[in-house]
């Protein structure tokens, strides 16, 4: 049996998931998961990238000891957040996580414009250029290499320093005609170009685990970088053609490929992104809040109900009111219970009191937000869809599937579940040409997997 692992790390949980094709179809197997976190330290939020990698090795030892070692290995993670590395391949320091408020005063909302007609990503505070802009002198005159995330993994398992590209399409400091680093964007920034590294694609294999390594881990592992961009990883898994991609998670990133960015006033005013993909796809999408807005307020309340429970309840307990998903009051409250009825509170609104009145008025506002933004989709590019494929971890959610279906008015096709670790392996089954292409690994995942359908009410009666 030939395993391939997909090390997939959220902003809240990693797993290890072992792929492997048998009877024709592409079998997942959870091996090994962890929680992740930010800390806080003064007054700042960081990545603990070394309990991080911890993991990582924790998860692959898993895997020798199960003897299921696989043959390659691939890590995504989130986008924008950054590793500087010394002279000696040491972290400089801790490394700032995306929700940390360093950076509010280094936005000029006047530069808005330019920036987005140049890079074709959206606005976003925690964006990478921001981040680079607002480290200090020294931290940046220290530094060495610039590592993402999950450069900087695969940098401790192998010895190679790349920086893949559908990450750093995130970071806001490539050219979108180009798709190279810019020499204008790096001065904004006060950063020097010769601290990259060079950028890889989907696909490429950096080598082996380093000797040390192999002997840590007690096997030999070669490493294929996938788009390591999670959500680049989740798109590549997507089942249905010429549909809306609703990738349903901590984030909720709603959109659709294209093989042309499409970079206008008008997909800026409606704060569109193009994100690199696999194969040159673009993404353009939006980033939507997601399913971190009840993540927080499951937290809150001490987990003391499931997320299936909070389903059950908000079931039970409808609620008309809906709150704007996207207002940053929402990024990271001291208490997001609090903050939601507060939202109500200022506007003299009725305010959601029970937890399933809570629950529920999450999922509303969720899926009331993700109509509006495909209203703007539709707009922009002067095109009408009717399926809406949701996939991630998030496309479990039924209630929300339901929702979705009835205030959007679309057909929602929910799976695969495990999105961005098939994609994360699709792209090692390709690069050892066990599948031919992207389509080819798509009709693999349709066949492999169940997926669900909802069909809102009017939907239904236009067909």
């Amino acid at each position: 049996m030939k395993y391939f692992l997909a090390i997939d790390i959220g902003a809240s949980s990693g797993r290890h998931i072992l792929g492997s094709i048998q009877n024709g179809q592409l079998c997942l197997e959870e091996i090994y998961r962890f929680e992740n976190y930010v800390e806080l330290k003064n007054g700042h939020y960081y990545w603990n990238i070394d309990y991080l990698f911890g993991e990582v090795v924790a998860g692959l030892k898993e895997c020798v000891k199960q003897n299921k070692i696989p043959v390659t290995l691939g890590i995504d993670t989130w986008a924008v957040d950054y590793v500087l590395l010394d002279e000696s391949g040491k972290c400089i320091d801790d490394v700032y996580a995306y929700r940390d408020t360093r950076v509010d005063s280094y936005i000029r909302v006047n530069q808005l414009k330019d920036l987005y007609m140049k890079t074709g990503i959206q606005y976003q505070k925690f964006n990478t250029i921001y981040q680079l802009a607002s480290d200090d002198e020294i931290r940046k005159t220290r530094s060495v290499d610039y590592l993402m995330v999950p450069d900087y993994l695969n940098y401790l398992l192998t010895g190679q320093k790349v920086n893949e590209y559908t990450n750093m399409s995130t970071t806001q400091l490539l050219d979108i005609h180009t798709n190279q680093l810019s020499n204008e964007l790096l001065d904004f920034c006060k950063t020097n170009q010769k601290i990259f590294q060079t950028m890889v694609m989907p696909g490429t294999s950096i080598g082996c685990l380093s000797e040390d390594m192999q002997k840590i881990i007690g096997a030999n592992i070669e490493v294929i970088v996938p788009a390591t961009h999670d959500t680049g990883s989740a798109y590549m898994a997507a089942i249905e053609e010429k549909s809306i991609i609703l990738s349903s998670g901590t984030w909720s990133l709603l959109g659709i490929e294209t093989k042309q960015p499409i970079v206008s006033v008008q997909s800026m005013t409606a704060n569109f992104t193009n994100e690199g993909g696999y194969d040159f796809n673009y993404r353009f999408l939006k980033n939507i809040m997601g399913l971190w807005i009840i993540q927080e307020v499951s937290r809150e309340l001490g987990g003391k109900y499931s997320f299936a429970k909070l389903v059950e309840m908000a079931k039970r307990d409808s609620f008309e009111g809906i709150f704007d998903v996207n207002d940053e009051r929402f990024l990271k409250p001291e208490s997001m219970i609090l903050e939601i009825k507060k939202y109500f509170e200022e506007r003299n609104e009725p305010v959601p009191k029970t937890v399933g009145e809570i629950a529920y008025c999450v999922y509303h506002s969720l899926a009331i937000c993700y109509k509006e933004a495909i209203e703007e989709l539709e707009r922009i590019t002067n095109t009408k869809y009717t399926t809406i494929n949701i996939i991630g971890g998030g496309c479990q959610n039924r209630l929300l599937n339901e929702i979705i279906a009835e205030v959007a008015d679309k057909k929602v096709v929910a799976g695969p579940i495990e999105a961005t670790a098939l994609g994360n392996i699709l792209a090692q089954l390709i690069q050892k040409n066990i599948v031919k292409d992207l389509k080819e690994g798509r009709e693999l995942i349709k066949k492999s997997f169940e997926i669900q359908e909802f069909k809102g009410e009017k939907y239904e009666s236009e067909i």
